[in-house]
Parts: structure tokens; sequence; C-alpha cells
């Protein structure tokens, strides 16, 4: 069994869901001599009393190297109207191996782009490069449990990085320097690298809080119900317990504005109604909901 921040990590649904019952799901997945995030597609198929089970599960996507440990297994899955699949995968935190989030032979710490049954794309930034897994979109930052989050919306896909406050675009072949650069500190407080923030090689973040939100789990707003938040993205927050809406200017953030839920929130997803659900959580009692925000009638 896993501990620490071992568990289910995303759920998606495919394009085309209504007429396959298609669906992705991310996970910490045991393993011989240790763990590792894994990707399985799988087919829902709903029973008369409103549950379901999943047939055909097929694992396409397996995190390597395999590492034993509890922390940073991060994911989450974002589908395109084409079929494919953007993941993004932690760095297992601990040091030295979250250094592989560097190395491009690694798994660690990186957005990987691939087809519905697991394979790379061909149009892929580093697919001619033998050194290097075909699968790799971008290199990216630390990424704790369910805590790295991606949307797609009007100006791209946008990712945000757990206690270090970042959100950046997840480019195609871009190195956004984690360990070697970063805002913020460890969990300890000590120095994260040599404490550097900016490099010649590395792109910085669009945006970033300091303090830091925490931010976890992100959605693109494109609904009708909240005409205001049109163009947005959606950000939870752990740390400041609630909302963060980003207006955006372009691909530049314009201003944010904050909606206090009084609760770590864990994910964030725009339902077919328009309005915004967010999923809490209190650690110490061990119990969730689903909060739903919308304007008052």
């Amino acid at each position: 069994d896993l501990v620490g921040q071992g568990g289910l990590l995303d759920v998606a649904l495919a394009p085309d869901f209504e007429s396959t019952g298609r669906i992705y799901v991310s996970y910490a997945e045991p393993r011989e001599d240790g763990n590792g995030t894994a990707v399985a597609a799988a087919t829902l198929v709903l029973d008369e009393n409103g549950g379901g089970s999943l047939e055909d599960v097929e694992v396409i996507f397996r995190q390597e190297p395999t590492y034993d440990g509890e922390l940073h297994f991060g994911s989450r899955i974002v589908p395109t109207e084409d079929g494919n699949l953007y993941i993004t995968v932690g760095e297992r935190s601990d040091e030295p191996i979250r250094d592989q989030a560097q190395e491009l032979a690694s798994g660690l710490g990186k957005v990987f782009r691939i087809d519905p049954e697991g394979e790379a794309l061909p149009d892929n930034p580093f697919i001619d490069n033998d050194d290097a897994l075909p699968e790799i979109w971008s290199l990216v930052t630390a990424t704790s449990s369910r805590r790295r989050s991606m949307a797609r919306g009007g100006c791209g896909r946008w990712s945000t990085v757990p206690g270090w406050g970042r959100a950046q675009p997840a480019a195609t072949g871009l190195n956004y320097g984690w360990p070697d650069v970063a805002y913020g500190v460890n969990y300890d407080g000590s120095t994260i690298g040599e404490g550097i923030t900016a490099n010649a090689e590395t792109e910085q973040p669009l945006y970033y809080w300091d303090p830091v939100i925490a931010p976890s789990g992100m959605a693109y707003y494109d609904a009708d119900l909240i005409p205001e938040w049109q163009g947005a993205f959606i950000v939870g927050g752990l740390v400041s317990q609630g909302l963060v809406v980003l207006h955006m200017d372009g691909d530049r953030v314009a201003f944010e504005e904050r909606v206090p839920l009084e609760a770590r929130v864990r994910d964030v997803r725009v339902g077919p109604d328009g309005a915004v659900y967010a999923v809490t959580e209190n650690p110490r009692a061990g119990s969730s909901t689903i909060v739903r925000v919308a304007p008052e009638q």
C-alpha cells in the first residue's frame, strides 16, 4: 500500500466519451522495487442504479525510473480535441533524485504528450534525440501529490506548480528550471539549490505568488453563467484556502481576484451548467466536500 502523497491523482474524459465511455486515470502505482506515476485507459460502463464499473483497463503510460518514495507523484491529464493527451508528472521531491527533472533521459518532473495508446507523437520536440524520452513535451518543476495542474484555454496550455507558486505556459521543448532555478524555499525553509530565480538557459514563469497560494487544480472558464470570468483561468489554493481567478490580457495576467472558501482546494472544474465546482478537503477530519460557485440568484 502506498502512503504519503500516493493515491488517485486525476480522472479525465476522452473527447469521444459520450459515444465510447473511454476515460483516463492517473495514479501512484506500487511496483516491485518502489512506485511511480502511471496512466490507465478504461471504459466506464454505467448501470441503472447510478453506479458503474471500469472495463478494458489498460496501463498506457508509466513514469520511469521507479523510485521508492512517498512524495511528489503529481499528475494531471489534459486530453485534446484530436484525442491525444498531455500528462504532467512529479519529480519525487527527494534529493538528489529530483535533479533528474533536468535530464531528458528521465521521466521525473516533465510534461509528456502521447497518443491514446501511450505512444509519443511524431512532432514532439525531442523525438529525434536518441538521449531523450520521446514522450517529453517540456521540462517543468516540482509537482506535489495531486497539485500539478494543467488547463487548456484561449491562450493555449497553462500549468501551475504547487508550493513554489508559479503559473506558466507549458510550451513545447522549454525548460522551466527546477530544481536549479526556483522561487520559494523547501518545505523546511531551506534554500532550493543555490537559491537563484533565473538563468539564461531556462524560462521564467509568466506569473507567480509570494507568499505562495500552493495552487492545486486549474480550469479555463469559457461558459456563460459568470460572464465577468469569461476567458479567465481559475486556480485552487491550498494555503490561500479559496479560488484565485486570473483575468488574462493575451497570454499575460492582467489582474487577479480571490474568492475565499475557508477550505483547502484540491481541484477546480467548470460544470456543464457554467458553475465552478471546487473540491475541498479537511485533512484533520479526513473529509472532503464539493463546493458550487455561482452568481447569487
